[in-house]
């Protein structure tokens, strides 16, 4: 979608939006290479075991259309939301493309999640059909009975008590279907997002959100893509990081995507499959970035072919953008953006020089700028709201079913993202920081409510109190202050046992890494908790 062009400011002259009025990102990721290039390698899948398998094109477009089949024949219809509760797997990227060509709304799972999380995003998205695997069967099976809008649940590697396999009813469906014809602003994916207080809450997107992505991720892949282009993250395709920053644009462009699921993640690891499957593009969350780092000799072990890397979540420092040069051979690109509005600033090594500590600029087709409280832009050098101008391609259609928390994200025509910048004269913006609660720890977005709304429910726990704890590795971990029931009394022991209440019910990534019990909480005259006195605590 970016033209051609030398310099930043001739690519921001000369780059026009082409949205169309009907569009469907699932025949765009997929059916257009299937006509042309049906043979064309759409995935490679590596298994825990080391076997490897490729996907063409050819071979998704024949898998979604069976499964769109089958979606419509069990009853599926428009706008019907569908989990997809599935790790990096080739089923995952044909699910998501099945969901839009039948115009109903993919709502992408976590398979780490617990069974409050799933439990909550089912009920509030009121799914009627899940995609997913044992493990997400197992965790279903607990909630099942809360989940009256749930008919289906369709196992990806055979049946299970209340599951149907997958790939049997698949084959009894043919591998031909006609798309559903979509506008471009016919909702698509619903992705959920944390919050400072609450819930979750569902950033409802259009199919348009593919093309409004393209932008920015080609100019954080210094304009991407070129010849012998192969991609890898390992955020999971759950998050709109792995999703629509990697995998559906890339498919877009007709560049394969390597699919890796890690039981554990390590920079060895890492090292290991960018050398032996060749990959020459990458998104590298920073905590990723900093495993990787941490391993030694890495230059010397593993011989590398990369062209870029891009990475987001956190500004990048002068240190790891030199480690980067010198062991990846590249400049990391950073990028910013979050679920509702996402791949909206970034730089581009290929077209102007990194600046340490700032992490780009707008991204061509997007209106950035620094606003205050009422959405009234600021000069530059002022502190103020990163804001995201109306009627962008890339930006969500509204909160699901929460209108209030809707009309809260604008002031005026500006999106607010929730984070403090600075914009320079030359249009670079340098990140303050959030202004909410939400705890960034490891690239995860993490809403402090959430935690806390489940740690109350240990019978030892009468109160709690969530924050982010700055951490070198994670960028923050998560801490609880906790003030006890009556009868309970601090001990290593319950320390265990409520973290484990947490990462049982929540995710891994979720549960209280520091615990500190205290004797009371700050609370306002209303009796809301005060969570910027517990972050000075420590």
């Amino acid at each position: 979608m970016l033209p051609d062009a030398k310099t930043y400011e001739e690519l921001v002259a000369k780059f026009r939006w082409e949205i169309p009025e009907f569009y469907n990102m699932g025949v765009d990721a997929c059916d257009r290479w299937a006509e042309t290039e049906p043979g064309r390698i759409a995935l490679t899948f590596v298994e825990e075991e080391g076997r490897v398998s490729d996907m063409s094109f050819g071979m998704l477009r024949a898998q979604s259309n069976r499964l769109a089949n089958l979606l419509v024949d069990s009853g599926l219809e428009r706008g019907d939301r569908v989990g997809i509760l599935l790790p990096q797997l080739p089923e995952t990227a044909f699910a998501h493309i099945a969901i839009y060509k039948a115009a109903a709304i993919a709502v992408p799972l976590f398979l780490l999640f617990g069974p409050e999380a799933l439990e909550y995003r089912l009920k509030n998205s009121g799914a009627r059909m899940v995609i997913t695997d044992a493990e997400g069967a197992r965790k279903l099976e607990s909630i099942r009975s809360q989940l009256p809008d749930l008919e289906t649940v369709f196992t990806v590697d055979g049946a299970f008590q209340d599951t149907c396999d997958l790939y049997a009813e698949m084959s009894r469906h043919s591998e031909m279907f006609e798309p559903v014809r979509t506008r471009a602003d016919d909702p698509a994916l619903l992705i959920y997002t944390s919050g400072t207080t609450g819930p979750p809450k569902g950033a409802l997107h259009a199919h348009r959100v593919l093309l409004g992505h393209l932008p920015g991720v080609e100019m954080s892949h210094d304009l991407f893509p070129q010849a012998h282009d192969r991609i890898w993250t390992p955020a999971d395709w759950a998050w709109i990081g792995g999703l629509l920053d990697v995998l559906l644009p890339a498919l877009h462009h007709g560049v394969p995507v390597l699919a890796r699921r890690f039981e554990k993640f390590t920079g060895e690891a890492a090292f290991e499959l960018i050398q032996d499957f060749r990959v020459r593009n990458a998104f590298l969350p920073p905590t990723a970035l900093k495993m990787m780092r941490a391993v030694r000799d890495a230059d010397k072990r593993w011989t590398l072919d990369m062209r870029t890397v891009a990475s987001g979540g956190e500004t990048l420092g002068s240190e790891l953008l030199a480690w980067g040069r010198e062991v990846l051979g590249v400049t990391i690109n950073e990028f910013y953006g979050q679920t509702e509005c996402n791949m909206i600033v970034s730089s581009c090594g290929v077209l102007m020089p990194p600046r340490p500590g700032i992490m780009g600029r707008a991204v061509p087709g997007h209106d950035i700028a620094v606003v205050s409280d009422e959405g009234v832009p600021l000069g530059s050098g002022e502190q103020g709201h990163i804001a995201v101008r109306q009627s962008d391609p890339v930006m969500f259609l509204e909160y699901w079913d929460n209108p209030e928390a809707t009309r809260n994200k604008f002031a005026g025509e500006w999106l607010l993202t929730g984070d403090a910048g600075v914009l320079a004269e030359d249009g670079w913006i340098r990140f303050v920081g959030r202004d909410d609660d939400v705890i960034t720890s490891s690239g995860y977005r993490i809403g402090p409510g959430e935690i806390e709304d489940c740690l109350i429910g240990h019978p030892a726990i009468r109160m709690a109190g969530v924050v982010g704890k700055p951490d070198p590795e994670r960028t923050e971990i998560v801490k609880a202050f906790i003030l006890l029931a009556e009868g309970a009394n601090p001990s290593p022991d319950l320390e265990r046992e409520i973290q484990n209440w947490v990462r049982e019910r929540l995710a891994a990534h979720e549960y209280p890494r520091e615990i500190e019990f205290v004797d009371a909480l700050p609370l306002t005259a209303t009796g809301k908790l005060i969570r910027r006195e517990l972050r000075t605590r420590g």
